[in-house]
């Protein structure tokens, strides 16, 4: 049985759906706060033309998603699915933001349980590509048990 990269997904607190071009109206609001971006990498991802090339790309990768808060049918940010590799049963999960409101929310746990639940039924090893400086999202996976394994270049 073959991996789908962009299944629904939801629980009592979160749906993910699959990324339509129409959510970059929800979404760019949420990215154009630049604390969201502050430690990572790409710092000036919330310029809306550096965003568009971000939302660009997720929409190509077939495996992103826009969350939802399901109490409010509000989006709040985007995930993804990326390089599923069959023969070494592993894929990644990363590029996640949410709306500042939402941090420290519990909804990263909610988010990221869905996801590796979903995941895990398909691949033995789930990789987490996370920014060198980036703290706060190297905290929210180690807070998911997580493991620093590696440090590489993140792909686009």
């Amino acid at each position: 049985m073959s991996i789908n990269l962009q299944p629904q997904l939801e629980n009592e607190h979160t749906k993910l759906r699959p990324l339509q071009e129409q959510d970059f109206d929800a979404l760019y609001p949420i990215a154009s706060d630049p604390k969201i971006w502050e430690q990572h990498p790409e710092k000036d991802r919330w310029r809306k033309d550096i965003f568009q090339t971000f939302f660009d790309r997720a929409m190509k990768s077939g495996g992103a998603f826009v969350i939802l808060d399901k109490h409010t049918g509000n989006v709040i940010g985007s995930s993804r699915f990326y390089e599923y590799d069959e023969q070494k049963n592993s894929i990644c999960i990363g590029f996640t933001f949410y709306a500042v409101a939402y941090w420290g929310t519990g909804i990263n746990p909610a988010v990221k349980e869905l996801m590796l639940d979903y995941a895990f039924s398909f691949v033995s090893t789930v990789y987490f590509h996370v920014g060198a400086n980036n703290l706060r999202s190297q905290t929210a996976v180690e807070r998911l048990g997580a493991v620093k394994v590696a440090e590489q270049e993140a792909p686009d």
